[in-house]
């Protein structure tokens, strides 16, 4: 679904972003911040080929939850804790998603000064993924908070989703600053 998808454009920002990194060695690069791009956008393309999985299970159990017989007051009252429960489960790894976001926006946001002119644009195609895979976890977090009965992790799941913004915008601002460098 949805949610999986968010983490594939994540993890294909993470791939674009250790490309431009691996093709970054000229004189205009700085070596130690193009291997630590390098090092955490590879570690963050495997995160988030592990979050597309974990959604797929979240969302699985969420489908058992939903299947869950409703025929008594007591199987009602189970089910709804059952699905509560789920929802609370499937807003985990979009939580998770947005904090590999984040991380992904600070990561282009430093290569960008140190990358090989001839692939930011590969740097603007990683942003707008990181920005898909922000506003993906952000919908999903939101669509999962009204059905989580425990007010603490939704209160904790709400403040993870408010940051989705955030993230759109650094991201909207770094293909802003490629464009302007293209246009130079």
């Amino acid at each position: 679904g949805g949610g999986a998808t968010g983490a594939l454009h994540a993890a294909q920002a993470a791939a674009l972003l250790a490309m431009v990194a691996r093709f970054s060695d000229g004189p205009r690069s700085d070596a130690d911040v193009v291997g630590r791009v390098r090092a955490a956008a590879d570690g963050l393309a495997d995160e988030a080929l592990e979050l597309a999985e974990a959604d797929s299970a979240a969302f699985e159990k969420v489908i058992a939850a939903y299947d869950l017989p409703k025929g008594t007051d007591e199987e009602k009252a189970a089910r709804s804790a059952a699905i509560a429960e789920a929802l609370g489960g499937a807003a985990r790894p979009q939580a998770d998603l947005m904090a590999a976001a984040m991380r992904l926006a600070g990561l282009a946001e430093d290569l960008l000064p140190a990358a090989n002119r001839n692939l930011i644009t590969d740097l603007a195609a990683a942003a707008a993924a990181i920005r898909a895979a922000a506003i993906t976890a952000q919908v999903n977090i939101e669509a999962n908070l009204a059905g989580i009965k425990d007010a603490n992790l939704a209160d904790e799941l709400a403040s993870v989703a408010a940051l989705g913004d955030g993230v759109a915008d650094r991201a909207d601002r770094l293909v802003t600053a490629v464009r302007e460098e293209m246009s130079q």
